[in-house]
């Protein structure tokens, strides 16, 4: 038996490595991703609560106008982390293919995009209206 077979043995086949270094890591990032989440409904409810005290008689629009505005772009920050994701395994599986994956992942996220400007144009708007 060699050196490699060993350790091999001995870190149970070294596949799980990289694996656990990887979910770790999406662990941070998922928490990371969550503490902002958390800090911009803070800052909206915030901002939606002194639009409300100056302007009482409008029934939430101000916080309308947020969630509009919020979901939508975390909705798209969402998007835009998928493509890249799936296509940097799409990348890693076909390397031969990766300029076509490329301008694939561009238009798709440049769509993405769209819709998030989308989302704060619309809140913004509905603000506007206050």
């Amino acid at each position: 038996m060699d050196n490699i077979t060993r350790r091999l043995r001995s870190h149970g086949g070294g596949g799980n490595h990289g694996k656990m270094e990887s979910q770790s890591a999406m662990k941070k990032i998922i928490g990371l991703f969550t503490f902002a989440v958390l800090a911009s409904i803070a800052v909206a409810m915030d901002s939606a609560a002194t639009t409300l005290l100056l302007a009482q008689d409008h029934d939430g629009a101000g916080i309308g106008a947020g969630l509009a505005a919020g979901l939508g772009v975390v909705g798209a920050g969402i998007g835009i982390g998928l493509i890249g994701s799936r296509s940097n395994e799409a990348v890693a599986r076909q390397p031969e293919m990766a300029g076509r994956i490329f301008i694939n992942m561009i238009l798709t996220a440049a769509l993405v995009e769209g819709v998030a400007l989308f989302a704060v144009i619309v809140g913004v708007i509905a603000l506007g209206k206050i």
